[in-house]
Formats: structure tokens, sequence, C-alpha cells
């Protein structure tokens, strides 16, 4: 066991360092401490000793320098257990230090600030606290490290326990925790510094960040183990982001139900971020319409708007029971009574909603292993990540990573280019919108027949758009769902007639793509020979 004696505390953060200097001073510990931490030990009668009074030596350059002294690092750093190690620190007289209270300068947050000049952040990059911080976990069999105020509690709590000790478990778990936080602080300053154009930036007198850095460092926090992957000779485990944007899938909270499996979480991330698209109706955001979004697979097998969480689900189970059958079922409002039983009938993989009414919950209860998660929408705002989207995507291939910004494009009706001759209708405008809102959400080649707020057959993820076409006929069918007048979005151009053929042979009436093909004219005159009407988005959704 690790025993404390003597503890350097130095925070940019003060929060609850108080509390826990109250608690070292009560078991005898003496502190050393720097600048304004000091003096807020000072100011509320906690004895303290100043660095630079334990060093004989003064902070200097602006206080770059003031920790980074042989009797402070000596101090951490020497192993109690080597004879040679101690005999030389009492030949220095430099006494064990037994704690380290370290939170780094706010680089982060100092970044993130929009009038933040180049010199803010060099400024606030942090070198004598992470040098404690590693020299610290670097020794951590003898030396206790905190970085982080939620830690304090604990610590306190074991000390007060073991009349001032810590077990070689806790002090490894700090150390562990230490050094993660110096690589997350490491990681933030090397993307911020990697991204500036430096030409641009002193001719502005301004930071310009390139959008991509030269180098990109990410981090994740584990989540879980997984009991395996996407098969079963496969391992896994579940990680977030270290900043994970509200409403993502890594904040849901799960109700009940078995443990989440690989292939729940990507079906589940799926189902939910189609259902976000279409906004809040709980929280009356402007456009928001009650959605239920059926995923299987990767891909929606069934979408639909309702006035009630009972009237989408019943309309998205309708284009496909099929494939619905073991799916994962994600809403946009509030689960209640009457949803949860038309639910409840059929088998289930996932539900994910913002809330639950408890009569709901008590319907679910009685299936036990349906796995039931919450997640609260985002509330909104300027940035992707307010709106609880990734601003970054990224796709891992062999020794490499290809990275992206995220696929946050919205139409609106104004971006719509009507080529036909035949105009559309309020509400077939009003259908393709829906319509080109679920193909975004569907593998490519995607094609989706919608038709009153609903999908009536889905086509996905094959390697020719005719095939795609041709599949989602055959879904519509296979449900007994006609597609006379419906319209049809396509994620990509039609590069030939046939696929307008095909649409007009089934049925429908109107198609959205984005154009742009060498064949466009030919795709446009095939619409008017069938009276369809063509809008194009300019726009594609590519989705591998």
């Amino acid at each position: 066991m690790a025993t404390i004696k003597r503890a350097l505390i130095s925070v940019s953060d003060k929060s609850g360092i108080l509390e826990l200097a109250a608690a070292l001073t009560k078991l005898n510990v003496e502190i050393l401490s720097t600048g304004g931490t000091a003096k807020l030990f000072r100011d509320n009668n906690i004895p303290v000793i100043e660095v630079s009074d334990y060093t004989g030596f003064p902070e200097m350059l602006d206080g770059r320098v003031k920790t980074l002294h042989p009797k402070v690092h000596g101090g951490i750093l020497g192993r109690r257990d080597l004879p040679e190690h101690v005999s030389a620190m009492q030949e220095a007289s430099i006494p064990n230090i037994d704690m380290v209270v370290v939170n780094l300068y706010p680089f982060e947050a100092t970044v993130a600030k929009p009038n933040c000049t180049l010199e803010d952040a060099i400024e606030n990059i942090d070198i004598g606290g992470p040098a404690m911080v590693r020299s610290a976990a670097k020794n951590w069999k003898d030396v206790a490290v905190l970085t982080d105020a939620n830690q304090y509690p604990n610590v306190v709590n074991e000390l007060q326990s073991t009349g001032g000790a810590l077990a070689e478990a806790t002090t490894f778990a700090l150390s562990v925790a230490a050094f993660n936080r110096v690589s997350q602080y490491d990681a933030a300053i090397s993307n911020y510094l990697s991204a500036i154009d430096y030409t641009a930036s002193m001719t502005s007198n301004k930071p310009v960040s390139l959008q991509f850095p030269a180098q990109s460092n990410t981090n994740f926090i584990k989540v879980q183990d997984l009991r395996y992957g996407e098969n079963p000779h496969q391992q896994a485990a579940f990680y977030r982001d270290l900043y994970p944007a509200p409403g993502s899938l890594v904040t849901a909270q799960q109700l009940q139900g078995k443990e989440l499996s690989f292939n729940n979480i990507a079906d589940g991330d799926a189902a939910w971020e189609a259902v976000k698209s279409f906004g809040s109706s709980n929280n009356g955001a402007t456009g928001a319409t009650t959605a239920c979004v059926i995923v299987k697979h990767a891909n929606p097998c069934g979408v639909a708007l309702g006035s009630s969480a009972l009237e989408a689900y019943t309309k998205a189970f309708q284009t496909d029971p099929s494939s619905a059958f073991g799916g994962i079922i994600a809403f946009n409002t509030t689960v209640d009574k009457a949803a949860a039983e038309a639910v409840s009938k059929q088998f289930v993989e996932v539900l994910i909603a913002p809330d639950y009414t408890s009569e709901a919950l008590a319907i679910f209860s009685a299936k036990a292993n349906v796995r039931v998660l919450k997640i609260a929408l985002p509330t909104g705002g300027a940035t992707p990540w307010e709106q609880g989207r990734n601003a970054m995507d990224s796709k891992r291939i062999g020794s490499g990573l290809l990275i992206q910004t995220a696929d946050n494009h919205e139409i609106s009706p104004s971006d719509l280019k009507i080529i036909s001759k035949k105009q559309p209708t309020p509400q077939q405008m009003t259908d393709m919108l829906f319509a080109w809102r679920v193909a975004k959400h569907v593998k490519s080649n995607a094609i989706v027949f919608c038709g009153n707020g609903m999908t009536l057959g889905v086509g996905a993820g094959q390697m020719s758009r005719i095939d795609s076409t041709k599949i989602a006929i055959i879904k519509a069918q296979n449900a007994n769902l006609s597609l006379q007048n419906s319209v049809v979005a396509s994620d990509a151009f039609f590069p030939f007639r046939d696929g307008i053929d095909a649409l007009a042979a089934a049925g429908a009436g109107c198609v959205i793509h984005p154009g742009g093909s060498m064949r466009d004219e030919e795709v446009i005159n095939a619409a008017d020979e069938h009276g369809l009407v063509m809008v194009v988005t300019g726009v594609r959704h590519f989705r591998h």
C-alpha cells in the first residue's frame, strides 16, 4: 500500500479541491502547492507550503517554470523499495512526495472559444503539469496521482478507512487514468496544431484551420466488452467518443433486456439516426412528425409517419413484415400503451425511444429478453454536435483510415428542381421529401417507393440500380401494397432509362433523384413519355 504523508496539489479546475485538501490535512498530510492553488488554501486556512519555498527556487518566466525541479520530480519518481534511490534522495535532501493532484491547463476549452488566438492556445499548453502526472503515474506503487475531481471522494474515503494509505489496485487504476488523460491532452494539442494553416494564419493574424489535420488522433473510452462480434468466432468491444454528441446511441440508458450484441448496436445506431432525422415530436421541434423506423441488417425495412406512435409503427411494419421479424424499432416520440401492445405482438430485438409511459414499460417487462433503450433526443443548436450528429465520419481500411465530413446535408423544397413536363401536387412533393429522407439511410444502390407518409418498398445494397428497383417492387408485392401513383427516391442518378421504365410499369407517379448522369436527357425523356413527375436534388447520398 502507498502511505500518503506529503501531497503536491496544483490545479486549474478548483472543483472539490478545498474539500480534498481539508480531508488530507485532517489525515496529517503535508500539502505543497503553487500560485493560485496555494493562495486559495491560505485564504481558507488550510496549511500549505509554496513549491517555490520548498525547492528554494522561485517561479519564473510568467509561471512557465515552477515545478520542473529535482526536488519535485525526485520526490515523485524515487522508488522507496530501491536502496540506491533512497540513499540518493537522502544525500540530495529530497523528501518523498506521495500524492500528486494535478489537472491540466484548459487547452481544450481555450481552443473551443471562437475568438481564441494562436498565442492563447500556446500559452494554455501545460508543461509542468503533464510532467508531474507522468512521473507520478510511472511510480504508481509509491505515488497516487489524481487528475479529475470525480476521483477525490473515493480516494478520501479509502484514506480515511485505512488511516492514510491506498491499495496498489487503487494507485494502479489512478495511474492508468492519468496516462489516459495525458494522452487525451496531447492528442488535442496535436490535432489543433496539425490543422493550423501557418501561412494563412500569419496573413490574417488569426488561426486558420485546415479541415483535415496533418495527423488525426482519436480517443475512445470502452463502454463494455461484447459477447462476440458480427459472428461468434469474432471478439468485440463497444467504445464511445471521449465527448459523445448529445442524443447519440452511446448515451442510451438500457431499461431492460439482454446485453446488447455487436449487431444490435450497429443496427440500433442505423435505426436511431434515421428516426432522429424527423426531429423530436416530444419537444415540439419545428417540422417534427411522429416517426417510426424499423431496421434489419443496417437497412430500414419500414419507415412511416403518423399522428401517434401506434399509427407510425403500424404503417412502418406494414411495409415489410417478414424483414421486420427480429428487427430494431426506433421512435422519435414517447411510446405509449397502445404502441407497446402492438409492438409486443412481434419479435423485436431492440426498441429505442426518447421515453416510455409506465404502462408501456409494464407491457415490455413481460418480454424480459427485449432490449429497451431510452435516449434523450438532442435539443438542437448551431453545430452538428449540438444537433446530435458527428461532424466527421471514418471508415477503417487495410492499415489506413478514410475520413470525411459527415453526410449532414438536409434538403428543402427550395433546393429541388422540377425537370419533367408534369408538375407535382403538394402531396406528391411532401411524399418525395419523405422518400428522399429515407433513401439517405438506405445502403447504396437505394431505391425507395413511398406514399402517404410510409415506405411501400425498399431496395437496398445492390450492385445495379435496376436490381434494387426490382427488389423494391417485389417487397411491395409481397406486402400487398399498391405502388399506383407512388413516389420513388433514388440515392444517386439513373444511368439509363431502364430504371424509369421499371418504376413507371410498377405504377409510380413521381421520382426524385440527384440527376447529373451523362444520359440525363434520355432519363428525362423517359419520365415525360410515361407521364412521370421528375425532380432532381443536385445532391447524392451514397452509403457504403
